[in-house]
């Protein structure tokens, strides 16, 4: 796939997942992004941590740069 860094056997992410990634790294804080998709700050955490396990991104920045990657 190109212009997509995803390791070929990665898993996908979920769309709520992209959705929670894309606002990361629009610069929303957690709560920003809990009030905008109407779910708490533990869920949007969680779906972070759900992220971090399918792709390796340790850091905000990484995250971020994965968001761009994928074209959340």
């Amino acid at each position: 796939m190109p212009g997509n860094s995803r390791p070929q056997n990665a898993p996908a992410l979920s769309h709520r997942e992209r959705q929670v990634l894309a606002h990361i790294a629009a610069g929303l804080s957690h709560k920003q992004v809990a009030r905008r998709l109407g779910i708490s700050v533990h869920t949007v955490s969680t779906y972070l941590r759900r992220i971090r396990t399918k792709r390796t991104a340790p850091t905000v920045a990484h995250l971020i740069h994965l968001s761009h990657s994928e074209g959340c």
